[in-house]
């Protein structure tokens, strides 16, 4: 975990020594840093998103595209800080262009959300889905953790039934008992009101321990652009420009593919989105997005490395030929205007969100990302977690049946 106070910062440089764990038993509660040795003994969460990619479903992926940062913000929030890892399969039918499409649960949430914005709704038009093979996918051939520190839960997110009647399929009510011997819930949100979705939904939530929720076909989600949204993707985009990132030839292509691939993101998101995956950026949590694999400046304030085990065949090439005092002067200006940067992002932050607090406060409170947070809000208490808890809006009607299924 990787946010750093700017005392943090000065003491860490001054001494040149490693920072304490913030987890760990004995160590100094007042310091912001979590060791890599030590993470374990954070709690886990993973969240993986299938959704119905067919044509109906355009508002609903709109929406998604856009409040995916803030939802990651709110998880990272909880307390105690979790780590978070998302994950996406989209899903059609047979004889579209696809039947599913997965991205692994990962912590580089970039990814994902390149994933995210690649998707078009395109094709269905004869009602049910490839509800089954999605579950399947996502239960079965997802890596998810096995530890008990880790809550593992799936939004199952749609408008139209699963095709019952391809005989090769592994039907859903298989891959609920699966989840189940997992620990992995199953939440369904229905976008719309079909009444044939309505009931696989409910026992598909009922049959693995998960919640059912049921919006509008667009979402609900409310843009909430601010006068900050810019001022905070710009101070961003300057913080990832004081990565120093090395290690084998291998590692930095991986760096710098993944430094081309935030770059795009930043600068090709709404403001809004920019704004959310900034703020994400710097909570615990996304620490692991933003600095990525092995990234200088980081390691040695938190402890990974020392100075004196930095090679200089392992730096970028135009750092190679500095002594170590040239060397400690860069990461010492680094850290120091990385430090003023997020000063200046708590404080545009928290103006940020008075503003979207204002513009939102007659907003309907049964929108996607809401609903999602109730579950969270609800699920993680299973682990000890504790969210910044959203209000529960009245349920719309449900007139889908309740009634206990089998698991046959």
């Amino acid at each position: 975990m990787r946010t750093l106070t700017l005392t943090t910062l000065a003491l860490a440089l001054a001494a040149g020594t490693s920072l304490a764990c913030d987890r760990c038993p004995g160590h100094d509660q007042n310091q912001t840093v979590q060791c890599r040795i030590h993470q374990h003994h954070a709690k886990k969460v993973e969240v993986l998103f299938v959704l119905d990619t067919t044509g109906s479903m355009s508002g609903l992926i709109d929406g998604a595209k856009q409040k995916i940062w803030s939802i990651a913000t709110k998880i990272a929030q909880a307390q105690p800080a979790p780590e978070l890892r998302m994950g996406l399969i989209g899903y059609r039918d047979r004889g579209d262009d696809y039947v599913t499409t997965r991205t692994e649960l990962t912590d580089d949430l970039d990814k994902v959300y390149e994933k995210l914005m690649s998707f078009q709704a395109r094709g269905g038009g004869d009602t049910p889905e490839s509800v089954n093979e999605a579950l399947f996918e996502a239960i079965e051939r997802t890596h998810w953790s096995d530890d008990d520190d880790t809550l593992r839960i799936v939004f199952l997110v749609g408008d139209a039934p699963p095709k019952m009647n391809y005989d090769d399929d592994i039907k859903y009510t298989a891959s609920c008992k699966l989840a189940r011997e997992k620990d992995i819930r199953i939440n369904t949100i229905l976008a719309g009101r079909a009444q044939d979705t309505a009931q696989h939904w409910n026992t598909i939530a009922n049959l693995a321990h998960g919640r059912y929720a049921q919006i509008e076909h667009d979402s609900g989600v409310q843009r909430a652009a601010t006068p900050y949204d810019d001022d905070i993707a710009k101070l961003d985009r300057e913080f990832a420009s004081l990565m120093i990132d090395y290690g084998s030839k291998e590692t930095q292509l991986n760096q710098a593919t993944r430094r081309s691939r935030s770059d795009f993101i930043a600068r090709s998101a709404s403001p809004e989105a920019a704004a959310d995956r900034a703020l994400y950026n710097q909570t615990a949590a996304g620490g692991s997005n933003i600095f990525g694999e092995q990234e200088l400046v980081s390691d040695l304030l938190e402890g990974r490395l020392s100075y004196d085990e930095v090679k200089a065949e392992e730096l970028p090439e135009s750092l190679q030929s500095k002594s170590k005092d040239e060397l400690r002067a860069l990461i010492e200006k680094n850290a120091a205007r990385r430090a003023e940067i997020k000063a200046q992002l708590t404080e545009l932050a928290s103006k940020r969100a008075a503003h979207q607090a204002q513009q939102l406060k007659d907003a309907p409170a049964d929108s996607f990302d809401t609903q999602v947070l109730i579950t969270l809000t609800e699920q993680g208490a299973t682990i000890g977690l504790t969210f910044d808890k959203p209000e529960n809006p009245a349920a719309p009607k449900d007139e889908s049946p309740k009634e206990t299924h089998s698991d046959d």
